[in-house]
């Protein structure tokens, strides 16, 4: 069955629009200055002493802390990164009428080794697309298609990260061309986010253009991963893609999840 791309964006935002999506924008929101403030405090901290005063106040924001601890926070931040981008997507694919609640499952069913599938596969991932972008960018797009519900499977499907991606690939099969709206908007939410703050660089108002940066770059890719949620709950519903799935959206109770 076809992906219904109008239902996907309608139910995505109406995913997002509870508490489920307010906590979740919450936490991305702190995740998101954590890793900007360290790697500022790192990068300012490896200048010397002449150049950090020319450019005291032009980096944004900052830590008062060493640059050695602003880096082991920055490795820090990218972890827990990848851990609650498992909790995002198992929150975000349950049921509309169940994102009221947040039950324990979401960030405790097998998080270690979904976070080390989600820190592997990414760079797999990450790596692809990128050798993709050079190759006249149409590869590097297509990739990032193929690889659009990799997150999902392995936080919803328990997937380790070889499979999840092989699933991923199987389960865009079909569909890419309407997945393509998604990772065109994903670019230009990224392109957006940069031009606002170069705004900022430029009016010499770097501090705030780092808070209304991520402010920005959380509301968007909330709203963009809601709708994301959407298209792989329908694809999965239908069996899409799949193969020896149930083509059910991974329950929230330990118990319920068979061991693999």
């Amino acid at each position: 069955m076809s992906l219904r791309l109008g239902r996907a964006f309608v139910n995505g935002i109406r995913r997002v629009l509870t508490r489920t999506g307010a906590v979740l924008f919450v936490a991305l929101l702190m995740l998101q200055l954590l890793v900007q403030t360290s790697i500022n405090t790192v990068v300012l901290g490896a200048l010397p002493p002449e150049a950090t005063a020319q450019l005291d106040g032009q980096l944004g924001l900052t830590l008062p802390i060493p640059s050695g601890v602003a880096g082991a926070l920055f490795v820090l931040a990218l972890v827990l990164n990848a851990a609650f981008f498992i909790i995002l997507v198992r929150g975000l694919t349950r049921p509309i009428g169940d994102l009221g609640t947040l039950p324990k499952a979401l960030y405790t069913r097998r998080i270690g080794r979904a976070t080390l599938s989600a820190i592997g596969g990414g760079i797999v991932v990450g790596i692809a697309v990128s050798v993709g972008f050079v190759f006249l960018i149409l590869p590097g797009i297509f990739l990032a298609i193929c690889f659009t519900f990799f997150p999902f499977e392995v936080g919803v499907g328990d997937d380790r990260a070889i499979a999840a991606l092989k699933r991923s690939w199987a389960r865009s099969r079909g569909n890419r061309l309407r997945l393509a709206v998604l990772v065109i908007l994903a670019g230009v939410i990224g392109a957006v986010i940069g031009a606002v703050g170069a705004v900022f660089d430029a009016a010499r108002a770097t501090v705030v253009g780092d808070v209304v940066a991520n402010l920005l770059t959380t509301i968007l890719f909330v709203g963009l991963y809601g709708i994301i949620a959407d298209a792989y709950v329908q694809l999965r519903e239908d069996g899409h893609g799949g193969f020896g799935g149930s083509g059910t959206v991974a329950p929230a109770d330990d118990s319920a999840v068979p061991e693999r």
